[in-house]
């Protein structure tokens, strides 16, 4: 449902979602977008458009804020980071040194 909205720079019905997604009923997909919108995840499109939708965060925003609420709940967020910083592909692991200014590994 997210990754619809994520996919454009306008608001979408649920008629639109459903189209877009396909298999889900109409009303399985506003009972969706109702439970994003308690969650702050989705807000109603103000531009008169009656019930459209627009994610409220982008993708990599609502990753980084379910990673940060990770590291807080665990007893040690270090570790954690160490586990994650194991897992990361080369590409991934270039890019986080690159944006912490380490540069290359040698």
């Amino acid at each position: 449902m997210l990754a619809a909205l994520w996919a454009t720079d306008r608001a979408l019905t649920p008629s639109d979602i459903q189209a877009d997604i396909g298999g889900l009923a109409y009303n399985t997909v506003h009972t969706i977008l109702k439970r994003l919108y308690d969650k702050g995840l989705v807000i109603r499109d103000a531009d008169g458009r009656r019930g459209a939708y627009r994610p409220t965060k982008d993708a990599a925003e609502l990753t980084a804020e379910v990673m940060h609420r990770a590291l807080d709940k665990g007893p040690d967020p270090i570790a954690a980071l160490q586990q994650f910083v194991i897992g990361l592909s080369p590409e991934e692991e270039k890019a986080l040194r690159d944006m912490l200014g380490g540069g290359q590994s040698p």
